[in-house]
């Protein structure tokens, strides 16, 4: 019984990421999204450096706010400061909350992809990514709790 259940818990998830739902987060998509696309490790990149914290109840990115121009390119240099896994997912708030609620049904879901980045405590990682469109762009940790504790930021692409 404890098999049907876990196969039935694989096949919605499944569903879901060819539902389209997997096309806005990356998952091995190569193409522009509303806020950019994945960046090229061969080209150069402007560096931002995110650390990720929690500490008393509260979890935060610092910095989290960044500005960048259109068309730049930027290696997110990401550590983990914090006692808790904790993630990176740069998208639109939309895509950040709709997200944020299939991890609340499926909080193991890890993400390893070209817009998102999940890290273990004291770990270190990058994201390259292009920014094509100006706008505002959130980033968060979709871990369930994080972002409703304060873990989360907003890009301004100009």
């Amino acid at each position: 019984m404890k098999l049907t259940a876990r196969v039935a818990a694989i096949v919605a998830t499944a569903m879901l990421m060819g539902a389209g739902f997997g096309t806005a987060y990356g998952h091995g998509d190569e193409h522009d999204t509303a806020y950019g696309k994945p960046g090229d490790p061969k080209k150069p990149a402007k560096i931002v450096q995110i650390v990720m914290r929690d500490a008393d109840g509260k979890m935060l990115f610092n910095p989290d706010k960044i500005r960048v121009k259109k068309g730049e390119q930027i290696r997110f240099m990401l550590r983990n400061n914090g006692v808790q896994d904790h993630e990176f997912v740069v998208g639109i708030l939309e895509e950040n909350l709709k997200h944020m609620k299939e991890m609340e049904k499926n909080p193991d879901m890890e993400h390893d992809e070209p817009n998102a980045k999940r890290l273990k405590p004291n770990a270190t990682g990058e994201i390259i990514w292009q920014f094509t469109k100006a706008g505002t762009f959130d980033f968060s940790c979709l871990i369930p709790g994080h972002r409703q504790a304060g873990m989360f930021g907003t890009m301004v692409v100009e």
